[in-house]
């Protein structure tokens, strides 16, 4: 009959369609961590860098400047970001602050295969190091898009003296909600980045960055993380920011200068010990 035909039509054109959507999911769960990194955009030859560290047989590697300041500057970048711009830009906006800037594995000249366990434990180990290289000074950290949840989740761990937050997320998998409404993503992440569970105890005093065209990370997603602080963040808005070009924003440079503040002493002094923490 015409209408049976019709059923068995609709359910098998139902069929068909659960079927490759369970297809692509699996898809995604299998192959999250190509989708997630994105190294190849960031390969920098090793003999470019200056310093290296070895964590579990891994050689991460990356840049220092100014490593006799008292104060030093920790910078985790964005997926796909090359570290030698910010380099220069902190540089110039902070000239009497030690520097470091280390690729994650599987970037930049850094070897290994990036996943978040290792590359937030080579975050702790990174940090570590910086601490005791600079035993009398302050110790900031900046995070971008993902380093801001890798900055998160280490300010949640380790004393922090600040914490600076660019275009950051509550958590990867509202991320790639907003890019894969069709998916569920929750369930399916295996690489979480849980920022906000991360800094809701923290007191670290944190500088918040919004990028008003941000169409990498939504609003939304950052509004929740500066939700999730215990104390109010600085937020400083850049309405026409997009994720790619927010740091080159003079108000945001502006209100980091701020955030961080003067060195509390000079260069000179902490050469003992950098060269003794990183060799």
């Amino acid at each position: 009959m015409p209408g049976r035909s019709l059923m068995r039509v609709t359910l098998g054109a139902v069929a068909i369609a659960l079927a490759l959507w369970v297809a692509l999911c699996a898809w995604l769960f299998v192959q999250q961590r190509r989708l997630i990194y994105h190294p190849g955009f960031t390969r920098t030859p090793a003999a470019s860098t200056d310093f290296s560290i070895t964590r579990d047989g891994v050689v991460l590697r990356g840049w220092r400047v100014r490593a006799d300041c008292a104060d030093a500057i920790v910078y985790f970048g964005g997926n796909a970001e090359t570290l030698l711009p910010m380099r220069e830009r902190l540089r110039a906006l902070f000239p009497h602050h030690a520097l470091y800037l280390v690729a994650y594995r599987g970037y930049g000249a850094s070897d290994g295969t990036p996943s978040e366990t290792a590359i937030v434990g080579d975050a702790r180990a990174v940090f570590d190091i910086v601490r005791r290289a600079h035993p009398k000074g302050t110790v900031t950290v900046i995070g971008r898009s993902l380093g801001a949840g890798v900055a998160a989740r280490l300010a949640s761990e380790r004393a922090v003296d600040r914490l600076v937050l660019v275009t950051p997320f509550d958590r990867l998998s509202t991320v790639a909600q907003s890019h894969l409404p069709w998916a569920p993503a929750r369930l399916l992440l295996r690489e979480r980045y849980e920022a906000a569970a991360a800094v809701a105890d923290l007191r670290t005093p944190v500088l918040v960055a919004v990028a008003g065209h941000d169409t990498v990370v939504p609003n939304a997603s950052t509004r929740a993380l500066i939700r999730a602080l215990p104390r109010a963040p600085g937020v400083v808005e850049l309405p026409g920011a997009t994720h790619i070009d927010v740091v080159e924003a003079p108000a945001f440079n502006r209100a980091l200068q701020s955030f961080v503040g003067p060195a509390s002493s000079g260069c000179g002094g902490a050469s003992a010990h950098a060269d003794e923490a990183l060799g």
